[in-house]
């Protein structure tokens, strides 16, 4: 069964005030069987512009979130499976990667 691991991120001002939200994918996996609590290695996330991407510049060092939730939509065919790693906030301004990966 494959799954999606996806990421609530909020973007935020300099004020903590609330931008927008976005679903990040991380991507799917095939087999594994994830459970609430468990952990996961990822790259760092930053912004480009209002876009959430992968942090792989130099030096950043690889971040560990945990699964929060695990959804099967049974509405789908085939059924889809998304768990969801603990939401992030990233701020304008200091979470910016720049022109280059």
């Amino acid at each position: 069964m494959k799954c999606s691991i996806c990421q609530w991120v909020k973007i935020v001002d300099m004020n903590n005030e609330a931008l927008t939200q976005q679903l990040f994918v991380h991507g799917e996996i095939e087999g594994a069987a994830l459970t609430v609590g468990a952990s996961v290695v990822t790259h760092s996330l930053g912004l480009k512009k209002f876009e959430v991407v992968y942090d792989k510049r130099e030096g950043i060092e690889s971040a560990r979130f945990k699964v929060v939730d695990i959804e099967v939509d049974m509405l789908q065919h085939p059924f889809t499976t998304r768990a969801y790693l603990e939401p992030q906030v990233l701020i304008i301004g200091q979470h910016d990667v720049g022109e280059t990966e």
